[in-house]
């Protein structure tokens, strides 16, 4: 895959990245030498092999859902905020 110098340019703008030119043709040499060396994966014959998605085994630990009697009441939190409305804590509007 041959790597043009307008995706150069793109992926210098994405990374917020000035580039001498001199940086563009080594980056451009570099990322076509990773693409080629990458590209090797397209010669595998992997027919019959299942896709991997985890690499060690794992699976959810369920627990049953409990209710559990907490320490502080609705009117104790209440009365540790800066402002309520109906028994409410009021926050600032966040955009």
């Amino acid at each position: 895959m041959e790597v043009t110098e307008q995706e150069i340019n793109h992926l210098a703008k994405l990374s917020n990245f000035t580039l001498q030119p001199e940086e563009k043709t080594a980056l451009k040499k570099d990322l076509g030498n990773i693409f080629k060396y990458i590209s090797k994966l397209d010669e595998l014959n992997v027919d019959g092999v299942e896709p991997t998605y985890q690499v060690f085994e794992m699976e959810n630990i369920w627990r049953p859902d409990e209710i559990t009697e907490q320490d502080a009441d609705r009117e104790a939190l209440l009365a540790l905020t800066k402002e309520e409305t109906d028994h409410q804590i009021k926050v600032p509007k966040v955009l």
